[in-house]
Protein backbone atom coordinates (compact mmCIF):
# COMPACT_ATOMS: atom_id res chain seq x y z
CA UNK A 1 0.00 0.00 0.00
CA UNK A 2 1.46 3.34 -1.06
CA UNK A 3 1.64 5.90 1.73
CA UNK A 4 0.25 9.30 0.78
CA UNK A 5 2.41 12.42 0.66
CA UNK A 6 0.55 13.90 3.64
CA UNK A 7 1.02 10.71 5.65
CA UNK A 8 4.70 10.57 4.73
CA UNK A 9 5.17 14.22 5.70
CA UNK A 10 3.48 13.51 9.04
CA UNK A 11 5.96 10.74 9.79
CA UNK A 12 8.82 12.99 8.72
CA UNK A 13 7.63 15.85 10.93
CA UNK A 14 7.36 13.53 13.91
CA UNK A 15 10.90 12.33 13.51
CA UNK A 16 12.30 15.83 13.15
CA UNK A 17 11.15 16.32 16.74
CA UNK A 18 13.01 13.26 17.96
CA UNK A 19 16.41 13.74 19.53
CA UNK A 20 19.31 12.17 17.63
CA UNK A 21 20.21 9.64 20.26
CA UNK A 22 18.03 7.14 22.07
CA UNK A 23 18.27 6.39 25.76
CA UNK A 24 19.41 2.82 25.20
CA UNK A 25 21.79 3.16 22.24
CA UNK A 26 25.23 4.60 22.92
CA UNK A 27 28.58 4.46 21.11
CA UNK A 28 30.15 2.56 24.01
CA UNK A 29 28.75 -0.65 22.50
CA UNK A 30 30.77 -0.03 19.35
CA UNK A 31 34.14 -0.40 21.06
CA UNK A 32 35.96 -3.18 22.82
CA UNK A 33 39.28 -5.03 22.95
CA UNK A 34 38.40 -7.03 19.83
CA UNK A 35 37.30 -3.94 17.96
CA UNK A 36 39.26 -0.91 19.18
CA UNK A 37 38.69 1.15 16.05
CA UNK A 38 34.91 1.05 16.00
CA UNK A 39 32.47 -0.04 13.30
CA UNK A 40 29.60 0.94 11.05
CA UNK A 41 26.24 0.21 12.69
CA UNK A 42 22.89 0.44 10.92
CA UNK A 43 19.87 0.52 13.22
CA UNK A 44 16.33 -0.19 12.03
CA UNK A 45 13.47 1.28 14.06
CA UNK A 46 10.01 0.12 13.02
CA UNK A 47 7.79 3.10 13.78
CA UNK A 48 4.52 2.08 12.15
CA UNK A 49 2.73 -1.04 10.91
CA UNK A 50 0.92 -0.72 7.57
CA UNK A 51 -1.72 -2.99 5.98
CA UNK A 52 0.99 -5.00 4.19
CA UNK A 53 4.18 -4.24 6.10
CA UNK A 54 5.89 -1.51 8.06
CA UNK A 55 7.59 1.88 8.03
CA UNK A 56 11.09 1.99 9.49
CA UNK A 57 13.70 4.66 10.07
CA UNK A 58 17.17 3.32 9.27
CA UNK A 59 20.07 5.14 10.93
CA UNK A 60 23.71 4.56 9.96
CA UNK A 61 26.35 5.42 12.57
CA UNK A 62 30.04 5.73 11.69
CA UNK A 63 31.51 4.65 15.02
CA UNK A 64 35.00 4.34 13.53
CA UNK A 65 37.76 6.31 15.22
CA UNK A 66 39.24 8.28 12.36
CA UNK A 67 37.96 6.71 9.13
CA UNK A 68 35.61 8.93 7.16
CA UNK A 69 33.28 7.79 4.41
CA UNK A 70 34.27 9.83 1.38
CA UNK A 71 32.33 10.77 -1.75
CA UNK A 72 30.57 9.27 -3.62
CA UNK A 73 29.43 7.90 -0.29
CA UNK A 74 28.09 4.79 1.42
CA UNK A 75 25.96 2.06 -0.14
CA UNK A 76 23.84 -0.16 2.12
CA UNK A 77 22.51 -3.43 0.73
CA UNK A 78 20.72 -6.56 1.91
CA UNK A 79 18.66 -9.55 0.80
CA UNK A 80 14.98 -9.69 1.69
CA UNK A 81 13.86 -12.68 3.75
CA UNK A 82 10.67 -13.19 1.69
CA UNK A 83 9.18 -11.27 -1.24
CA UNK A 84 9.24 -7.81 0.30
CA UNK A 85 9.16 -4.67 -1.81
CA UNK A 86 10.05 -1.07 -1.07
CA UNK A 87 7.03 1.16 -1.57
CA UNK A 88 8.82 4.37 -0.81
CA UNK A 89 12.07 5.83 0.55
CA UNK A 90 12.55 9.29 2.07
CA UNK A 91 16.08 10.66 2.39
CA UNK A 92 17.64 8.02 0.13
CA UNK A 93 16.87 5.89 -2.93
CA UNK A 94 17.35 2.38 -4.27
CA UNK A 95 19.79 2.07 -7.15
CA UNK A 96 17.62 -0.50 -8.98
CA UNK A 97 13.85 -0.79 -9.36
CA UNK A 98 13.98 -4.49 -10.27
CA UNK A 99 11.10 -6.45 -11.80
CA UNK A 100 7.80 -4.88 -10.70
CA UNK A 101 5.75 -6.38 -13.56
CA UNK A 102 3.36 -8.15 -11.17
CA UNK A 103 2.06 -4.78 -9.99
CA UNK A 104 -0.58 -3.21 -12.23
CA UNK A 105 -1.03 -0.03 -10.17
CA UNK A 106 0.94 1.72 -7.42
CA UNK A 107 4.32 0.58 -8.72
CA UNK A 108 6.82 0.15 -5.83
CA UNK A 109 10.03 2.15 -5.60
CA UNK A 110 11.98 -1.13 -5.78
CA UNK A 111 11.04 -4.79 -6.25
CA UNK A 112 14.65 -6.01 -6.19
CA UNK A 113 15.38 -9.05 -4.03
CA UNK A 114 18.77 -7.51 -3.23
CA UNK A 115 18.26 -3.73 -3.01
CA UNK A 116 21.09 -1.26 -2.59
CA UNK A 117 20.32 2.10 -0.95
CA UNK A 118 22.28 5.30 -1.41
CA UNK A 119 21.98 8.68 0.26
CA UNK A 120 20.45 11.66 -1.55
CA UNK A 121 22.56 14.67 -2.44
CA UNK A 122 22.42 17.97 -0.51
CA UNK A 123 20.19 19.58 -3.16
CA UNK A 124 17.39 17.02 -2.66
CA UNK A 125 13.88 18.57 -2.55
CA UNK A 126 12.48 19.33 0.90
CA UNK A 127 9.66 16.78 0.59
CA UNK A 128 12.22 14.00 0.00
CA UNK A 129 14.29 14.75 3.07
CA UNK A 130 14.45 13.45 6.63
CA UNK A 131 16.68 14.52 9.51
CA UNK A 132 20.34 13.48 8.97
CA UNK A 133 19.89 12.62 5.31
CA UNK A 134 21.13 14.06 2.09
CA UNK A 135 24.89 14.53 2.37
CA UNK A 136 25.69 12.46 -0.68
CA UNK A 137 26.64 9.49 1.51
CA UNK A 138 29.59 11.28 3.13
CA UNK A 139 30.08 10.48 6.83
CA UNK A 140 32.53 11.98 9.31
CA UNK A 141 34.05 9.71 11.94
CA UNK A 142 32.47 9.57 15.39
CA UNK A 143 35.55 11.31 16.80
CA UNK A 144 35.66 13.81 13.96
CA UNK A 145 32.65 16.03 13.35
CA UNK A 146 30.07 14.00 15.25
CA UNK A 147 26.90 15.69 13.91
CA UNK A 148 27.84 14.46 10.43
CA UNK A 149 28.83 10.93 11.52
CA UNK A 150 25.19 9.83 11.33
CA UNK A 151 22.98 9.29 8.27
CA UNK A 152 19.32 8.29 8.14
CA UNK A 153 16.49 7.44 5.78
CA UNK A 154 12.88 6.28 6.09
CA UNK A 155 11.69 3.19 4.25
CA UNK A 156 8.18 1.82 3.68
CA UNK A 157 8.24 -1.96 3.19
CA UNK A 158 5.41 -4.01 1.69
CA UNK A 159 4.66 -7.73 1.32
CA UNK A 160 6.14 -8.08 4.79
CA UNK A 161 5.07 -9.04 8.27
CA UNK A 162 2.77 -6.65 10.09
CA UNK A 163 3.57 -7.61 13.70
CA UNK A 164 6.67 -8.32 15.79
CA UNK A 165 6.00 -12.03 15.33
CA UNK A 166 5.50 -12.05 11.58
CA UNK A 167 8.08 -9.54 10.33
CA UNK A 168 11.28 -11.06 8.96
CA UNK A 169 14.48 -9.08 9.21
CA UNK A 170 16.57 -8.61 6.05
CA UNK A 171 19.72 -10.74 5.79
CA UNK A 172 23.11 -10.80 4.05
CA UNK A 173 23.80 -7.12 4.68
CA UNK A 174 26.54 -5.30 2.79
CA UNK A 175 28.10 -1.90 3.37
CA UNK A 176 30.27 -0.36 0.69
CA UNK A 177 32.39 2.77 0.84
CA UNK A 178 34.98 4.19 -1.56
CA UNK A 179 38.32 2.41 -1.23
CA UNK A 180 37.24 0.23 1.70
CA UNK A 181 35.91 -3.27 2.26
CA UNK A 182 33.46 -4.02 5.09
CA UNK A 183 32.13 -7.31 6.42
CA UNK A 184 28.65 -7.24 7.99
CA UNK A 185 27.24 -9.55 10.60
CA UNK A 186 23.63 -10.75 10.84
CA UNK A 187 20.79 -8.50 11.96
CA UNK A 188 20.02 -8.77 15.67
CA UNK A 189 16.90 -7.74 17.54
CA UNK A 190 17.70 -5.33 20.37
CA UNK A 191 15.65 -3.43 22.91
CA UNK A 192 13.27 -1.02 21.14
CA UNK A 193 14.69 2.46 20.79
CA UNK A 194 13.33 5.11 23.15
CA UNK A 195 13.00 8.57 21.63
CA UNK A 196 12.73 11.90 23.43
CA UNK A 197 10.87 14.78 21.84
CA UNK A 198 12.64 18.10 21.37
CA UNK A 199 10.89 19.65 24.38
CA UNK A 200 12.01 16.64 26.49
CA UNK A 201 8.49 16.25 27.87
CA UNK A 202 7.50 13.03 26.14
CA UNK A 203 9.13 9.68 25.34
CA UNK A 204 8.03 7.34 22.58
CA UNK A 205 9.19 3.84 21.72
CA UNK A 206 9.88 2.02 18.46
CA UNK A 207 7.60 -0.93 17.78
CA UNK A 208 10.62 -3.09 17.00
CA UNK A 209 14.35 -2.45 16.64
CA UNK A 210 17.23 -4.41 15.15
CA UNK A 211 20.74 -3.49 14.16
CA UNK A 212 23.59 -4.70 11.97
CA UNK A 213 27.31 -4.23 12.63
CA UNK A 214 29.83 -3.95 9.79
CA UNK A 215 33.59 -4.08 10.38
CA UNK A 216 36.33 -2.60 8.23
CA UNK A 217 38.11 -5.47 6.49
CA UNK A 218 40.76 -3.67 4.46
CA UNK A 219 41.45 -1.59 1.41
CA UNK A 220 39.41 -2.26 -1.71
CA UNK A 221 41.67 -3.36 -4.53
CA UNK A 222 40.80 -2.81 -8.16
CA UNK A 223 41.83 -5.26 -10.86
Amino acid sequence: MLISSAHRLSIFTTFVLFSLYSLNFTPSAAYGRSNPNGNITSKWDVVQWTPDGYVAVVTIYNFQHNRRIQAPGWRLGWTWAKKEVIWNVVGAKATRQGDCSRFKRNIPHSCSKNPTIIDLKPDAPYNQRIANCCRGGVLSSWFGYRPHSVSAFQISVGNAGTTNRTVRMPKKFTFDAPGAVYTCGPSKIIRPTIFITADRRRMTQALMTWNVTCLYSGVKRFT
